[in-house]
């Protein structure tokens, strides 16, 4: 009998040491591995955010030296005078020069903020599409900033294959220097 208590004794500190050790040591030991391990898991997502950004930023950087060569200088097609005259005479040779007719060209009132001034001209001719679509390349083809705010071509009642075009655009020049 004392056998039995003894081993029931020896059992009972058995599992109360085996017990102890998984409540006060194991546990804890536990929960800090998992930590570690979510916190090693979160470093290395934003270590592979940081090289896909890496990747990105050379894309980022070659797309930016395009559009600096597609814009060059622009400021330079920004005149300093306004120069309405010139762009008037250079859109009416435009429109001689592809054989349009009934050419209207009308300078509307011109507004100016921070420094820059914009005109707006509205042109109308008539032609054939092709003479007109031509007469659009060259235009944006010209060594001034236009802006080409709307366009309508309308084809003519009787078929003959002419096409009456509108369109307004804004043209630029500085009052003063500009910011870039």
């Amino acid at each position: 009998m004392f056998r039995d208590k003894q081993q029931i004794t020896i059992c009972l500190m058995a599992v109360l040491i085996i017990g102890g050790f998984g409540l006060f040591r194991f546990l804890p030991l536990y929960k800090t591995i998992k930590t570690v391990k979510h916190i090693r898991n979160e470093q290395r997502l934003v270590i592979a955010k940081g090289i896909s950004d890496s990747e990105q930023l050379s894309l980022f950087t070659d797309q930016l030296l395009q559009l600096k060569v597609k814009l060059g200088n622009y400021e330079n097609n920004i005149p300093r005078q306004k120069t309405l005259g010139s762009f008037v005479r250079h859109i009416a040779d435009l429109i001689n020069q592809h054989q349009l007719k009934e050419q209207e060209i009308a300078p509307r009132a011109e507004t100016s903020i921070d420094g820059l001034s914009c005109i707006p001209v509205s042109i109308q001719c008539r032609g054939e599409l092709k003479q007109i679509f031509k007469f659009y390349q060259q235009l944006q083809e010209s060594d001034r900033m236009i802006r080409i705010q709307r366009v309508k071509l309308v084809n003519d009642g009787d078929f003959r294959g002419d096409v009456s075009m509108e369109t307004d655009v804004v043209i630029y020049y500085r009052t003063e220097t500009v910011q870039g």
